[in-house]
């Protein structure tokens, strides 16, 4: 009588940090890897593999990702036949750096590498070192040839990896033709280049029947997108008009966008469509014309005022946030009151707010002088991030009494932090507008689209409660638009 051992499945720890580009990059890394026997673990002690998926956008983001792996140190010498490898954005500019950095790692792959990692495993695990697959610079070929280094329409996807079972990420585009003179992207992520809508289409409809009920759709410029097929040309337009159909999905989002691509018919399009959410995401950089020249990002604060113009009155009830970058090279004290007027003159949702950090291999690396001293960066940072985090209270408060239509996403961070457990839990949603509300509720709501009352505001968050009576299911496709009108938005801009 024979007998056979199975295996224990092979261990795997994955750290992600930066953009959604790279949630998804690290779901279908792990969904190549389960294929492979692995399964996913929290305790890095406990792997075989231990993958850091790294972003470039900051300086701060690159050394946090050097000193996490370097820590890593201990545990490979007790543990030889560990796997450890570098991958994202960092891992496509340093590539022969990361090695010389912290020798003990195994392999570095490019984001449009991303494919090989299982063989790359598996060549470490026989004993090959300083594994390097990154993507061709852009002068080192043909366009179409730099395009297919960078290509990472990886159709594997794997639920577990996701924000939540019913929130999904959906590639459309990657790279960027851009060249802004502070940015990486171009030269980690490559040439701008669409995905076919057929293909796009086909991934949409296999994420709803896996539950997933609303899809945010990704690239560097998303509403740039453009796909070209002998005399039909898609837009983003037109690819929301073709995912707007599918059984099960009930949310469509997109993300980030460009100013001067924000067009008529795009909006019209987002107001036309009731599945699509009225959040707008535009980074504007700098409210000074002299600093957007310098940035080399292709429009000016009169293009930006116009699209806002066209968003208001396309979308009155709609939200827009926005990217600045404070303390950019000769950036004057007057330059950084405009950004501040444009603001307050804007409104936004929220804006994320960053310290211009050098990044190598840029243009601004090269030609400009990183001359805005530190404390003075920091700074302007805090006294921008003071006037939105007065508009963003000023204009949640406008929330309260209203009724909106929550996805719930699961317990908040606070009920997870105090480690609330059964089915009675603080949870946590959001609006049409991406806007944050905590309830007291239960763990039944999760994934439900409910009305909830707001109770209070603060500039971050909402508080409500879940309204019991019945809802007309015509209230629950936007936030009312009294909430947010053109009127009191046009009032607020002057």
């Amino acid at each position: 009588m024979s007998s056979s051992t199975t295996p224990d499945p092979k261990q795997l720890y994955i750290e992600t940090v930066g953009c959604q580009m790279n949630v998804l990059d690290s779901e279908m890394v792990v969904a190549a890897l389960r294929k492979d026997g692995y399964s996913l673990t929290n305790d890095p002690a406990n792997a075989d593999a231990i993958l850091f998926n790294t972003c470039s956008v900051r300086e701060h983001a690159e050394e946090k990702a050097y000193n996490n792996v370097l820590r890593l140190k201990q545990l490979k010498l007790a543990k030889p036949e560990l796997v450890i490898g570098v991958m994202g954005c960092m891992a496509q500019k340093d590539q022969q750096k990361v090695f010389d950095r912290v020798p003990f790692v195994d392999l570095v792959v490019g984001p449009g590498q991303l494919h090989r990692i299982p063989e790359l495993i598996e060549g470490a695990r026989r004993g090959e070192r300083h594994q390097l697959a990154v993507s061709l610079s852009r002068r080192d070929g043909s366009i179409e040839e730099i395009k297919r280094s960078h290509e990472t329409f990886d159709p594997l996807r794997d639920p577990q990896m996701r924000p939540t079972p019913f929130q999904a990420y959906l590639r459309i585009q990657i790279g960027c033709d851009k060249f802004c003179t502070y940015c990486i992207v171009p030269m980690t992520r490559g040439p701008e280049q669409g995905r076919a809508p057929e293909q796009i289409l086909q991934e949409a409809k296999i994420l709803a029947q896996q539950g997933a009920k609303e899809i945010t759709l990704l690239g560097q410029t998303v509403n740039s997108y453009k796909w070209v097929d002998g005399d039909r040309t898609t837009r983003l337009a037109d690819l929301l008009e073709m995912l707007h159909p599918i059984e099960g999905l009930e949310r469509i989002k997109f993300v980030t966008n460009y100013p001067k691509d924000m067009t008529r018919e795009l909006l019209q399009t987002v107001k036309d469509l009731p599945k699509c959410m009225p959040y707008l995401h535009v980074p504007a950089q700098s409210g000074s014309d002299v600093i957007l020249k310098r940035m080399k990002r292709g429009y000016t604060t009169a293009d930006y005022y116009a699209m806002m113009d066209r968003i208001w009155e396309i979308l009155p009830g709609a939200a827009v946030s926005s990217d600045f970058i404070v303390g950019f090279c000769g950036e004057t004290r007057e330059q950084f009151q405009e950004t501040v007027e444009m603001v307050k003159r804007c409104r936004f949702k929220n804006s994320f707010i960053f310290q211009y950090s050098v990044r190598p291999g840029t243009k601004g690396a090269e030609l400009l002088e990183d001359d805005i001293p530190e404390e003075e960066k920091h700074r302007r940072n805090l006294e921008l991030l003071d006037v939105q985090n007065q508009i963003s209270l000023e204009d949640n408060l406008r929330f309260l009494g209203k009724a909106v239509p929550i996805l719930v996403e699961g317990p908040s961070k606070w009920s997870v932090r105090k480690g609330q457990t059964g089915e009675f839990r603080q949870m946590t949603g959001r609006t049409p507008c991406d806007r944050i509300v905590v309830w007291d509720g239960n763990m039944r709501q999760t994934g439900e689209i409910l009305p909830v009352e707001i109770t209070d505001a603060y500039a971050f968050t909402m508080l409500g409660r879940v309204q019991t009576h019945e809802v007309v299911p015509g209230d629950l496709q936007l936030e009312t638009p009294e909430v947010l009108s053109l009127e009191s938005l046009t009032t607020n801009r002057r």
